[in-house]
């Protein structure tokens, strides 16, 4: 029998497929467990779709705020579309494969609405910074042009940062018989890994991507709230102050719903590798499937003109 070290100085090979994988030690309850991620899914494009419509049709909401929030609102849908039909086809019907060309563009588009959603928590801590610290100012630097060029760089930014790993992974030599993923869908560094091949070059331009998006948007963001309590705290009345933190909480949770799990999928995936597996697709699962899920329900929780306009949305339809 040919060994994969053999195989892979005779020939180039890639597989035509991979195999995905559900929750790991689950498999028999995977019937059961599709009954909540199901739910979230529906709630997730549901909540984020009901924001997009409410934005669009309540002329008071047409803000750089709520502008922001239509762009958190429509990466939070694509984030979902790019893993639901994966993930629900393995849990309703156990089917495992997916294309090699579509594991690629389902690892582009995951990749790309999650860089796009960092990109848009960073816009929002400079309305919120723009909105405390200058609030005479405010309309007239964030005018329509500049929301819009802002829209721009966030799409060309996550655009080309990503474009280039689909192609790095097309080039690598994969081992005949190495097809199996640890997610039920495609993450850069999990299918780098079933390659027959030095991946240096995968790893450090993965590393750049992560730094050079989410991380540099992390440091800008702590920084804009550095700004913002310096500012909140030269203001001479407590009551004052609560207020205008107030204005800041949504946008801090949201924040947090998303950094903090894109912390526990880099250190597990760097860090963790004597964890169980089911570890790794339980983080994995809340980085991609509960921020969606958890933002239009902050925000329809803690505003309330969007509240007001999600729910005549909703009777408008009754």
């Amino acid at each position: 029998m040919i060994s994969s070290q053999a195989f892979t100085n005779i020939t180039f090979f890639q597989p035509q497929s991979f195999l995905m994988t559900g929750i790991p030690g689950l498999e028999a309850a995977h019937g059961w467990i599709s009954i909540p991620f199901s739910s979230m899914y529906t709630v997730a494009l549901t909540g984020n779709c009901l924001i997009l419509l409410a934005v669009r049709r309540t002329h008071s909401l047409h803000q750089p705020m709520y502008y922001f929030l239509s762009m958190l609102a429509l990466s939070d849908v694509g984030l979902s579309l790019s893993t639901m039909p994966s993930t629900l086809a393995v849990l309703w019907f156990d089917y495992r494969f997916i294309d090699f060309n579509a594991c690629l563009i389902q690892m582009f588009f995951l990749h790309f609405f999650s860089v796009v959603e960092s990109s848009v928590l960073l816009a929002m801590s400079f309305d919120r910074f723009v909105a405390i610290s200058n609030p005479l100012r405010y309309a007239s630097v964030l005018t329509n042009n500049v929301i819009i060029r802002i829209g721009i760089t966030i799409t060309t930014r996550a655009t080309l940062s990503l474009l280039p790993l689909p192609f790095l992974l097309k080039r690598l030599n994969y081992c005949p018989g190495k097809i199996l993923l640890s997610h039920s869908f495609c993450f850069h560094a999990d299918v780098m890994k079933l390659a027959c091949a030095d991946i240096t070059v995968n790893i450090l331009y993965g590393l750049y991507v992560v730094l050079s998006t989410v991380g540099i948007d992390s440091l800008l963001i702590v920084m804009s709230y550095s700004l913002i309590l310096y500012t909140v705290m030269g203001l001479a009345s407590p009551r004052e102050r609560v207020r205008t933190l107030n204005t800041c909480v949504s946008h801090i949770l949201a924040v947090l719903v998303f950094y903090i799990p894109v912390i526990g999928v880099s250190m597990i995936h760097r860090f963790g590798k004597h964890l169980p597996h089911i570890v790794h697709a339980l983080v994995a699962y809340v980085y991609l499937v509960v921020p969606p899920v958890l933002n239009p329900i902050i925000y329809s929780v803690k505003s309330k003109p969007i509240r007001g306009a999600m729910f005549r949305v909703l009777s408008k339809k009754g």
